[in-house]
């Protein structure tokens, strides 16, 4: 992508009366919770009927300790049936809840025989509870339906359509964006277009694109590190009959953007950064008080160092860091490497960037929920890899994105930090950010942060 996309907009919204507002996503986990209050007040309300008929005709008090079994294993398997898909096609999804409490019901029974349970358990009382617990949850599902219906009108996804040197019948419901002609022949992006790009995809859960055959590949790359879902629109596929693509309007499509973490793993992983970041920074809150009075008692300037770095999705964002440099030598836009025994470097300034102490004020970055305590590490636009821009050394780059930037990551732990002298200093690090991106798990996240203890004070920090 040229340079010229670095300094003006380059996409310019066609139609947008009927798009949907960037605050559905919002509204979609206000249904969610009320999807996952609803099941629990029928399968409560339902146990409670049984046990009280049951109570009348003497039947054994057994039905809250059957509800205590049944009520984790019905949730645990429907922990992923809270997406869009179930606001849309809320009938099926309907159907699908009643076969998962059928199927709890089985297996609390069956594990119950295989352990030999001693206490009777009613089964009149237990068909009862589940009959009641199945009518309530369809009655409740149904109702949430009907209302996710007039709010999202079939569309609980937030969808935009990108038009590139193509034209193609124009769908309804959906922002719809025309670019410029990107260059086939450019393998660089300049950050700033794709923030842009973010800026333009901000509250959007898919993005789908048409372009001509020759700029897809640059499409693809561009879209990679989105933190969208994204598909490429390619009509031909229908002519050679491919197995597994999908379509959009008609118009077969791949995927090229799987959209970084899902929604259980995004919440799991936020509550991670929480239970850490709030603890630590009352912890910490003596620690950094005093070092802000040493950093303004041992040269001019603010406490803080504030620069642009590329965050999740392509965003560009402003980072925190305590100033370990003089005010006037500092490098806003990292152009230049630190260097060992750097004459930029103040004496307070070597001592918190030895022990990384300078790095603690994004602990405010991670409570804004602009970067995690794990990920790539963010850098800034014009950081250099030998005398290439790191965006210009591998056009993997962007792909980093798709996640959160973090406080610490495989590749720090793996001893990949200080300066990058180098063309290979980069690319060690971009190939162990990619491979977390592409392998997260919640138990990796905690791993790397032990194994980040023992790397605090490292012969490369300076």
């Amino acid at each position: 992508m040229s340079e010229m996309f670095s300094s003006r907009d380059w996409l310019t919204p066609i139609e947008s009366d009927t798009a949907p507002s960037q605050g559905r996503r919002a509204m979609r986990m206000r249904f969610y919770v009320a999807l996952l209050m609803g099941d629990i007040v029928a399968l409560g309300t339902g146990f409670a009927i049984g046990r009280s008929i049951g109570d009348l005709r003497g039947l054994p008090p057994e039905s809250f300790g059957l509800l205590a079994a049944v009520m984790p294993i019905y949730l645990l398997m429907g922990s992923r049936a809270y997406t869009a898909t179930t606001l849309e096609r809320w009938r099926a999804s309907a159907g699908i809840a009643f076969a998962q409490l059928l199927t709890a019901f089985l297996v609390t029974i069956f594990v119950a025989f295989l352990l030999k349970e001693v206490s009777p358990i009613s089964r009149l009382s237990t068909a009862l509870s589940f009959i009641f617990s199945a009518v309530f949850l369809l009655l409740i599902r149904g109702v949430i339906g009907m209302v996710s219906d007039r709010v999202f009108r079939g569309a609980a996804l937030s969808r935009m359509l990108i038009i590139d040197g193509v034209n193609i019948p124009l769908p309804s419901g959906l922002k719809i964006v025309s670019s410029e002609p990107v260059d086939s022949t450019e393998t660089t992006i300049h950050p700033l277009a794709l923030d842009r790009l973010a800026r333009q995809l901000k509250g959007i859960d898919e993005v789908y694109v048409a372009c001509p055959p020759t700029r897809r590949a640059n499409w693809a790359t561009v879209l990679k590190g989105t933190s969208v879902e994204a598909q490429l629109l390619i009509p031909e596929l229908d002519t050679i009959g491919v197995i597994g693509n999908k379509h959009f309007a008609g118009i077969a499509s791949v995927l090229v953007s799987a959209g970084g973490l899902k929604l259980r793993d995004r919440l799991l992983k936020r509550l991670l950064d929480l239970l850490i970041a709030v603890p630590t920074l009352i912890f910490l809150a003596p620690l950094l008080l005093v070092v802000a009075l040493i950093i303004k008692l041992d040269s001019r300037g603010p406490v803080f160092f504030v620069q642009k770095r590329v965050g999740k999705g392509n965003h560009l964002f402003a980072m925190y860091k305590f100033r370990s440099m003089r005010s006037t030598d500092c490098d806003s836009d990292g152009n230049v490497s630190t260097r060992r025994d750097d004459a930029r470097i103040t004496r307070v300034g070597k001592f918190i960037r030895a022990t990384s102490i300078d790095e603690l004020p994004q602990l405010l970055n991670i409570l804004k929920g602009d970067m995690s305590f794990v990920g790539p590490r963010p850098h800034a636009i014009g950081s250099l890899a030998g005398d290439k821009l790191f965006w210009e050394v591998d056009q993997r780059y962007h792909h980093r994105h798709a996640c959160k930037p973090g406080l610490t990551g495989l590749a720090q732990v793996r001893g990949f930090r200080g300066a990058t002298h180098r063309r290979e200093d980069l690319v060690n690090r971009l190939d162990a950010d990619l491979e977390y991106v592409n392998g997260w798990s919640l138990m990796r996240d905690v791993a790397i942060l032990f194994a980040t203890l023992r790397v605090v004070v490292h012969r490369n920090a300076f």
